[in-house]
C-alpha cells in the first residue's frame, strides 16, 4: 500500500516537474520591461537626472531599499562611460552599470550587469521626447531571458515585479525634475 502511495505521489511530482518545464520551455528568450510616464518639465531637466549616476540617489527605486549600501563611482563625471557600481543587501544586490550612449535630451543607454543574487546583463534605455506639457519618458530593460529565468517566470511576472519598481523611479523622477 505505501508503494503505491509513494509511486502515485512520485508520478504527481514527475508531472508537476514536466509541466513547468513545458511552460518554461514556451517563455520568449528575450525579456523586456517598459513603462512610460508624462512630466511636466522639459527633456533637458529629465535628462540631466538620468545620465548623471550622481543624481540616482534621489529617485532610483531601489536606492532606499539599503541605506547602508555601498556605491562607487568611476569613469566620466557623467554620460558615456560613467559609471557606478553597488553592493548591498538581498534586496539590492549587487552589480554595476556603465552609461554606452547618450544624446543630449533624448536618450541615455546603460550596460546593467547584476552579479549578485543572479548573474545576468541586460540594457536598460531612458528615451525622452518633448510633448506640449514637458517631456515623455519612457524606461525599458532587455536582455536574455536565461533557462532559470524561464522557469522562474513560470512561478513569478517578471514584467509586472520589475514594472513596479520601474513606475515608482518613474514617479520619483517626475516629482525631482517638476520642483
Amino acid at each position: 500500500m505505501l508503494k503505491k502511495v509513494l509511486l502515485g505521489v512520485g508520478s504527481v511530482l514527475v508531472l508537476a516537474i514536466l509541466v513547468v518545464l513545458g511552460l518554461a520551455a514556451t517563455t520568449p528568450a528575450t525579456l523586456r520591461v517598459e513603462r512610460s510616464a508624462a512630466i511636466s518639465a522639459p527633456p533637458e531637466v529629465v535628462f540631466a537626472n538620468l545620465e548623471d549616476f550622481h543624481q540616482w540617489a534621489a529617485w532610483s527605486p531601489w536606492e532606499k531599499l539599503d541605506p547602508a549600501m555601498q556605491k562607487t563611482f568611476g569613469g566620466a563625471p557623467k554620460g558615456v562611460g560613467a559609471t557606478y557600481a553597488w553592493r548591498g543587501n538581498g534586496d539590492v544586490g549587487e552589480g554595476n552599470m556603465t552609461v554606452t550612449e547618450s544624446r543630449p535630451s533624448e536618450h541615455v543607454a546603460i550596460r546593467l550587469e547584476f552579479l549578485k543574487p543572479f548573474a545576468a546583463t541586460n540594457t536598460t534605455t531612458y528615451s525622452l521626447k518633448p510633448t506640449a506639457g514637458g517631456s515623455q519618458i519612457t524606461w525599458a530593460m532587455e536582455g536574455p531571458n536565461s533557462f532559470m529565468g524561464k522557469v522562474m517566470s513560470v512561478f513569478v511576472d517578471m514584467d509586472t515585479m520589475v514594472g513596479k519598481d520601474f513606475e515608482l523611479g518613474l514617479s520619483n523622477l517626475k516629482r525631482l525634475s517638476e520642483r
